[in-house]
């Protein structure tokens, strides 16, 4: 791959020897793309090429392409009025705890992403060499109109506002959807993807894209990579299939996030609206196999995982043991502690989803109803600066001002102030000292993706023995903390000793603030324990290697897979393949049709000569000839296999003197129109219907658009028709009462594709595929051309007897064999055909070559 030039591009310019996978042939060194889309000249100077002797080099370590809006850097210009900037490493920065979390022995790490500073063109190349050789970054340049439109355009003003189930109802809620701003949104997606393929082994590297900024980017990645190992993590929420269908580019949306290969939650909610927006805009329904769950997309799975990201435990605990720390917990505990006032905190950025509002409404409601706290407790909040900007900044802003004033000015006296307002940037270490001194740490957003506040604040409560000593306390005694929580932040769930609240209500959050205060000793420190617990075993680190973990897992069979992408723009997805499930041609198949002599056809009904979705299900005139066509010869023997009962399908290929049906699954059997219909197992007695029947019509009665097929040895649930959702829930109930309640009866409960089915036991298609090959054999002509086509689980049987037949007594020795799915997907089959319409082409030409060869009247 033309990437490969580029894979040891690190090493090279940072003067390290090439790892193994990275050092198999002479290569030439690209500069780095400083020019958005535009690739600089190679450097032709055969001196720059480098072998690498893999004896002699390191052992090879796993790489990973972290990538996201932002790297994990701080930059600023030189203070000494030279020209130039300093670039040092952002330790806030998730992705650079990350980093630290996997460790630097396992695993290399590079960053792609933009810069927080404009760099002008004429200092690019320069400042992407510094990247790379220093701290393994490479830069994105993005021209600053089109970052604009990008960044606070689409993503702030578009995308983040309806993931946090903000819709555009009027132009001051959020933006109303504009074209320019996605097509910018996709541009600056696309400028990432070639900036990856500059860096990038795709036969080695991991790649891990990072948040909603970033969402188009694997569908550019696995069109240039079809094998490419992708994973990414949301870290906002993913609202509910009512909120997210407004988005005018819904699909183009799903289906990117789908060319990764693991796409990650931080909670089951989250996970549940993503992956109910695939089943109702996509028709993609997922599955659960021990444990994991993933979604079929065609071919590929998709898996989906769930854990909340976890705080850098070490880099905390570090700033805990900093003299500055200590000295800032001292000054707060002389400024609260000693003069017999409690510290309620707040940490939240400015913005209109943080709840500060709320917050302070409940502060208030707290001191009119309990004025016993006026003078002793005291909300110290921090508010960080906006990530975006816009006219719902600057009236949060305003809002939190007034609100502060106000209730200062009723509930303040001289030397008391009952709300605090810290509205500047605070250095990370005194920010933990205000947790440190904290009793109780509040959080009201009205969403948030994660909110790891409360994690920061639990381990900041656990302390060190040196704080213990400023605090005055016994370091045997155990440590406490309370927390009063949203219930819609995604940190939520794992804190279930938190005081959980809805906040907006107002007098709820009050009481709940009272509760924390009043709570006894014991329970708030066995609430902290339980809290401790969780949230130093769960850090950042587990929360990184658990996802590579399964990312490697996910793509651990990408090698042995034949891939190819099949649609334009953001359509584009791969079809991946076992090696030998192929397309069915028509020139192979009519070849094996013309040197054979004798033949057997079994073809299911619904999903292979009818469409599912087909209003009027009777088959056409076309497919009535074909089948009459194939049936006109006498070395032909040709089958329609169905769940439909004898009647309807008797009714409705009454001109095929020569077909063979086998109705109900196989249960009815009849070889042509002139034989009388016979039985595939012994005839049952159905009473098992009164049992079944008031159960089925319970959950009709329940599930709109659900109906019940009564036939005469089974019973069909059937909910086509129904929200996709609710009809899936239902089914899996009425499955387990029908499993339940015919537990002694002689018969099976099956699912399918939209339907629950009741039909009696040892009845399958494979019966059918067993006795025709049985009949044949009898009558001297066994095949020696099979043709089995069908579209769903049931016909798996009859491909599994077919394929288990070959080199039989029932077959010929060289007979040719067809087993054939309709779509790409898992199957016994070895071919495969797309829809309905081609395996009625694929018939038509078969159809032809059989008029042909008949003998001439």
């Amino acid at each position: 791959m033309v990437s490969r030039s580029y894979s040891n591009l690190l090493e090279l310019a940072s003067g390290e020897a090439p790892s193994p996978s990275f050092g198999r042939m002479n290569r030439r060194i690209p500069r780095i793309m400083t020019v958005a889309g535009i690739m600089s000249d190679l450097d032709d100077d055969g001196s720059e090429s480098v072998c690498s002797d893999p004896s002699s080099s390191s052992a090879q370590k796993d790489r990973i392409i972290v990538v996201a809006n932002q790297l994990p850097i701080r930059v600023q210009g030189k203070t000494d009025g030279s020209k130039g900037w300093l670039f040092s490493w952002d330790e806030n920065s998730l992705l650079l705890q990350l980093k630290d979390g996997l460790g630097d022995d396992e695993i290399e790490v590079i960053y792609v992403g933009c810069l927080k500073e404009e760099i002008h063109p004429n200092e690019q190349d320069e400042v992407s060499q510094i990247l790379l050789e220093t701290f393994k970054c490479v830069p994105t340049f993005v021209p600053p109109d089109l970052f604009t439109k990008y960044y606070h355009g689409f993503c702030k003003q578009q995308l983040w506002p309806l993931f946090h189930y903000m819709l555009p109802l009027s132009p001051d809620l959020g933006g109303r959807f504009n074209r320019l701003l996605w097509q910018a949104y996709v541009s600056v997606n696309k400028i990432f993807a070639d900036r990856i393929m500059e860096v990038i082994n795709p036969e080695d590297d991991f790649v891990w894209v990072h948040d909603y900024h970033l969402m188009v980017l694997p569908t550019f990645l696995r069109k240039r990579f079809n094998r490419v190992k992708l994973g990414f993590f949301l870290h906002s929420p993913f609202p509910s299939s009512e909120i997210y269908k407004t988005l005018p580019i819904r699909e183009e949306i799903l289906r990117a996030l789908l060319n990764s290969d693991l796409i990650g939650f931080h909670t089951f909610d989250y996970a549940r609206h993503f992956l109910s927006c695939c089943s109702r805009m996509l028709g993609i329904s997922y599955e659960s196999k021990r444990g994991y769950i993933g979604l079929e997309y065609y071919g590929r799975t998709v898996s989906i995982k769930i854990l909340p990201v976890g705080i850098h435990m070490r880099q905390l605990q570090q700033v805990l043991t900093l003299p500055e720390t200590e000295a800032k917990v001292a000054e707060l505990v002389e400024q609260f502690n000693h003069q017999g006032r409690t510290l309620l905190l707040g940490v939240d950025d400015m913005d209109i989803f943080k709840g500060i509002s709320l917050k302070l409404f409940a502060m208030e409601q707290l001191l009119l109803q309990h004025p016993e706290k006026q003078g002793k407790v005291v909300l110290v909040q921090i508010a960080n600066p906006a990530r975006g900007k816009g006219k719902d900044v600057e009236e949060v802003r305003d809002e939190t001002n007034s609100t502060v004033k106000r209730i200062n000015e009723v509930f303040g006296s001289p030397g008391y102030q009952p709300v605090i307002l810290i509205d500047k940037p605070l250095k990370f270490y005194e920010r933990i000292a205000y947790y440190v001194v904290a009793e109780c740490c509040l959080v009201t957003a009205v969403r948030d993706g994660m909110n790891l506040i409360p994690y920061e604040y639990i381990i900041s409560r656990q302390g060190n023995n040196k704080l213990d000593k400023v605090l005055k306390l016994d370091s045997s005694t155990p440590k406490k903390s309370m927390l009063v929580v949203s219930e819609f932040i995604g940190c939520s769930p794992s804190l279930s000793g938190a005081i959980r609240v809805n906040p907006w209500n107002i007098d709820v959050v009050a009481e709940s603030m009272d509760s924390a205060l009043v709570m006894p000793e014991p329970e708030k420190q066995l609430r902290h324990e339980k809290h401790y617990r969780y949230v130093s075993t769960h850090d950042v680190g587990y929360w990184a290697r658990s996802f590579l973990q399964d990312l490697e897992r996910t793509c651990r069979d990408h090698v042995r897979r034949r891939c190819w992408g099949i649609g334009f723009g953001l359509s584009f997805r791969v079809v991946s393949l076992d090696p030998n499930f192929r397309k069915l041609s028509m020139e192979h198949i009519v070849s094996a049709y013309k040197r054979t002599t004798t033949r057997a056809i079994l073809l299911d009904y619904d999903g292979t000569l009818m469409p599912q979705n087909a209003i009027d299900k009777k088959p056409s005139a076309k497919t009535i000839e074909i089948i009459k066509t194939l049936g006109r010869d006498k070395n032909n023997m040709v089958f329609i296999v169905s769940a439909r009962s004898r009647k309807t399908l008797a009714d409705w290929f009454p001109t095929c003197e020569k077909l063979g049906i086998a109705a109900e699954h196989g249960y009815f059997l009849r070889m042509n129109q002139d034989e009388e219909w016979e039985t595939c197992i012994p005839e049952v007695e159905c009473s098992w219907k009164e049992i079944a029947e008031p159960v089925m019509q319970l959950y009709t009665e329940t599930t709109d658009g659900s109906v019940i097929e009564d036939k005469e040895t089974s019973m069909v649930w059937c909910y086509e028709d129904a929200d996709p959702d609710f009809g899936s829930c239902q089914a899996k109930e009425l499955l387990d009462h029908l499993e339940s309640v015919l537990a002694n009866e002689p018969v099976t409960v099956k699912s399918g594709q939209n339907i629950v089915e009741v039909k009696p036991q040892g009845v399958s298609k494979g019966l059918v595929a067993k006795r025709m090959l049985t009949a044949m054999q009898e009558k001297g002509m066994s095949p020696d051309f099979v043709l089995c086509i069908g579209d769903d689980r049931s016909d798996e049987d009859m491909f599994e007897v077919i394929m288990s037949s070959v080199s039989g007594p029932s077959m010929a020795p060289s007979a040719e064999v067809f087993a054939c799915t309709v779509g790409r997907k898992p199957s016994k089959a070895k071919y495969y055909l797309d829809d309905t319409t081609e395996i009625v082409r694929l018939m038509q030409g078969l159809a032809s070559v059989a008029e042909q060869m008949l003998p001439q009247m």
